[in-house]
């Protein structure tokens, strides 16, 4: 095994903001560290979710996949479990308390779980998963029971920081595990993979207690109904909620499927703390006055499904946003859906609601480290070598100029992209080809189904609408025998461009004249001209279909 090469691959979160995923390897073996999701951008018009492109796992025939070990419990790091579990069942998962009842509840409505079995440890264990020997250590974040990673290989040390800040007042009181840090200093780290999310902000990451306050203010002004929208896997955000809700003698109403799963999970593990009485079922809160009411809300993110979003449009079949109403978005907008999370505010305030999201006030504060605690973290460690990982180029670049301020070689940080090769030897470390590392398209149940080519067919359609033409000839002139028919959607109102209409159908006799009763290239040939013509007419480029009917 001494012999074998080390590998670290990236299959997504290099590069990326989410769908964090990262390949182990150690000769003939591996193991994955979390498997997440990402949202689609705006011009991923009807993709649902993006997840890691792991065929090359799935190629590697070769390769004894022995495990799968998550840091914690966010959609970014555990959303693609249920399609992995599935391209690699039996394949063991190895997660902390809170992240293993996450997963569970995802696979369980997925119904994949089948032979997959859900290993439970806490953090600070060390953990055996085939020939590799980890040992965790607590980090605090935005959700409890996440956790760093340092895995044992015979090159040295690699410490894996996971999602991270060095918050010394955490909501559930269990501070960073310093202790752990300074020991693998003294073991000696070969390398450091490090969150970069925050790599380009100065400071430090203020506490997650800030939000207290934040909240208190809302509380303390608010004279109707409090909606508070947040992840559902923010545990430690509703906790405080609750707690908020309880100083100012207000009763907890959920709304949302994964919000409600989600708390039902916490509170039978113990993770979180809400007595009974605080809980009024949401079908009840009509009978109740609206200072004593505060109801959890999902949609943080503005997406159209989701509670806030259907609040917004007005079509959630037991809520609405009524006139007095105070909305609190408990959550930081993800890069990319900026343009969908002021919609959704803007038609709440539409609708008489008062809205209330960070920087407006202190709800939401960042679960990332910034430069100071990045430093903090390669002091505490003094890796050989650096690779930032969780993060866009830009952040990955910021993150290795940090690196280089505190006197690592610029030579030995690895800046990466996804399906680069990490590769470690008795020579040291060098990065070497490019495996895939790409995006599969999730579109209701299809996955990987869609590509680039579709994708791009939405946005023709999305941007200039389609025309469709249907002409009946005559089988051995080839010459029209009735008018043909016109169908358009999204390109312009038929029955308004009677002008235009005239054009085409001029354009459709001269296309079938011109083919002399041939088939051939009829089809495409209509189609080029009736293209063109409605370019030159329009300076727009409809996605043009003509079908040839003969008889």
């Amino acid at each position: 095994m001494a012999k074998a090469k080390l590998r670290i691959i990236p299959i997504g979160g290099c590069g990326e903001i989410g769908k964090n995923m990262t390949v182990v390897e150690l000769g003939g073996d591996a193991i994955i560290i979390d498997t997440g999701i990402m949202f689609p951008a705006n011009d991923m018009l009807g993709i649902d979710y993006i997840i890691p492109d792991f065929r090359y796992l799935q190629e590697r025939k070769d390769l004894k996949l022995h495990g799968i070990v998550y840091t914690h419990g966010h959609e970014d790091h555990v959303g693609a479990t249920q399609h992995v579990v599935q391209a690699f069942p039996g394949v063991p998962i190895y997660a902390t308390p809170l992240t293993a009842g996450l997963i569970g509840l995802k696979l369980q409505e997925a119904q994949v779980q089948g032979s997959t079995k859900i290993n439970v440890f806490q953090a600070g264990d060390t953990i055996k998963v085939g020939p590799f020997s980890i040992e965790s250590f607590h980090v605090t974040h935005s959700i409890p029971d996440c956790v760093g990673l340092g895995i044992n290989t015979p090159f040295g040390l690699v410490v894996h920081s996971g999602d991270y800040k060095f918050d010394n007042t955490p909501v559930d009181g269990k501070k960073p595990d310093y202790a752990k840090l300074a020991e693998f200093s003294k073991r000696g780290v070969l390398l450091l993979m490090g969150d970069s999310t925050n790599a380009d902000v100065p400071g430090w990451t203020p506490s997650e207690t800030v939000v207290d306050a934040g909240l208190d203010g809302v509380f303390r002004q608010a004279k109707g109904r409090i909606m508070v929208a947040t992840f559902a896997s923010h545990i430690s955000r509703v906790h405080q909620i609750a707690n908020a809700a309880a100083r100012h003698g207000r009763k907890l109403a959920v709304a949302g499927h994964s919000m409600a799963a989600n708390i039902k999970m916490a509170r039978e593990l113990g993770i979180l703390r809400i007595p009974d009485e605080m809980f009024v079922p949401l079908d009840q809160i009509g009978h109740m006055q609206k200072s004593k009411i505060c109801i959890l809300v999902t949609g943080a993110q503005g997406e159209p499904t989701a509670v806030l979003g259907r609040l917004a449009t007005g079509r959630h079949r037991q809520l609405d946003v009524q006139e007095g109403d105070t909305i609190v978005l408990s959550a930081h907008t993800i890069p990319g859906n900026e343009e969908s999370v002021s919609r959704t505010i803007n038609r709440l305030f539409q609708r008489g609601a008062e809205v209330v999201y960070d920087p407006i006030a202190a709800v939401h504060v960042s679960g990332h480290a910034k430069q100071e605690e990045m430093k903090l973290l390669m002091s505490l460690t003094n890796p050989k070598y650096f690779m930032p990982v969780h993060g866009e180029l830009k952040q990955l670049k910021a993150h290795a100029n940090l690196a280089v301020q505190m006197g690592i070689p610029r030579e030995r940080i690895a800046i990466v992209e996804n399906g680069f090769v990490i590769e470690f030897d008795k020579q040291g470390m060098r990065i070497g080809d490019r495996v895939p590392g790409g995006y599969l398209f999730v579109d209701g149940s299809g996955v990987g189904d869609i590509g680039k080519t579709v994708i791009k067919d939405r946005e023709v359609l999305a941007r200039d609408g389609f025309i469709m033409v249907i002409a009946t000839v005559d089988r051995k002139s080839g010459e029209l025998v009735e008018d043909p028919e016109i169908i358009s959607r999204g390109f312009v109102y038929l029955k308004e461009a009677s002008e235009l209409m005239s054009i085409v159908k001029e354009t459709i006799e001269n296309s079938l004249a011109s083919s002399n009763g041939q088939n051939g290239r009829r089809r495409e040939r209509l189609t080029e001209n009736i293209s063109r013509i409605l370019y030159s007419e329009t300076k727009r480029r409809p996605m043009v279909f003509s079908v040839i009917n003969e008889r």
